[in-house]
């Protein structure tokens, strides 16, 4: 694979592709992430193992979201298979993706681990608040306010988007570059490195796209003189963002890698 530069102004294109991949098979598309939701509420259940397999499996579902959209670009269908496709490319690929997996979820823990203990549980607290309603809206903001509360999320957000970086390219790499995970994860780092641009413009663009949404629904809500339309509208919307995000992975790497050969499938 040829890793490519791109333009800054990318970022904001793969957002606007990425809704219209999504829009192009909605229904597909939310089955899957519906799906995908359904497996980690289940695996939640399962003590101890549960945890780590889901963290585990998320390189392989960033994976299987990117061959849904290239099928989407490709005007096929696509369905619940993309989530196994890549576990039958051969022993090579299970092995290095298997090991991705393991490792993301080891790396997330440490993070987790770190970020708990630099914040003393406050962030623990934080939900448990937030989850209690309206009668603990005292309570969250005591909690922002705290300087332990403030460096713990900074750490567990700053190393989070670090984690981000080897992972982002490097299932995909596996997939249709043929590469292990240590080269996989080292070539992923340096594509988006080197179009941090593009990148930094497309986590822009998604903040600009759901603050712009929650302002609408806002908006909405005082002229319907409805507040409780900002709540209903919450959960489908976010819903909705995630998905097309998930379909926007696609489009990213295909951008920022190309294939030594013309003929290699996979990559358009």
């Amino acid at each position: 694979m040829k890793l490519q530069l791109v333009p800054a102004r990318q970022g904001a294109l793969w957002v606007r592709r990425g809704f219209g991949v999504f829009f192009r098979r909605p229904l597909a598309f939310a089955a899957l992430f519906t799906g995908f939701l359904f497996f980690g509420l289940v695996t939640l259940l399962v003590p101890l193992v549960g945890p780590v397999l889901l963290l585990a499996s998320f390189p392989l579902v960033s994976l299987g979201f990117m061959l849904a959209t290239q099928r989407t670009l490709q005007g096929r269908l696509p369905g619940p298979g993309v989530f196994v496709e890549p576990m039958r490319a051969g022993r090579a690929h299970r092995v290095a993706l298997v090991q991705m997996g393991l490792a993301y979820a080891a790396v997330s823990f440490g993070i987790i681990w770190l970020s708990d203990y630099v914040d003393g549980g406050k962030f623990d607290a934080l939900q448990q608040a937030m989850a209690g309603g309206k009668d603990e809206g005292t309570d969250i903001v005591a909690l922002f306010a705290d300087p332990q509360m403030q460096w713990g999320l900074v750490l567990r957000f700053g190393l989070a988007s670090l984690l981000s970086l080897p992972f982002w390219h490097a299932p995909a790499l596996v997939h249709w570059g043929d590469q292990g995970m240590g080269k996989a994860l080292f070539f992923s780092t340096v594509a988006c490195w080197r179009n941090m641009g593009a990148f930094t413009v497309y986590a822009l663009a998604w903040g600009g796209a759901i603050l712009l949404f929650g302002v609408l629904v806002d908006v909405l809500a005082a002229l319907l003189q409805q507040p409780q339309l900002v709540a209903l509208a919450a959960v489908p919307a976010g819903l909705m963002f995630s998905t097309v995000f998930y379909a926007s992975l696609y489009l990213t790497f295909s951008d920022c890698f190309a294939s030594d050969t013309p003929d290699t499938p996979g990559v358009v």
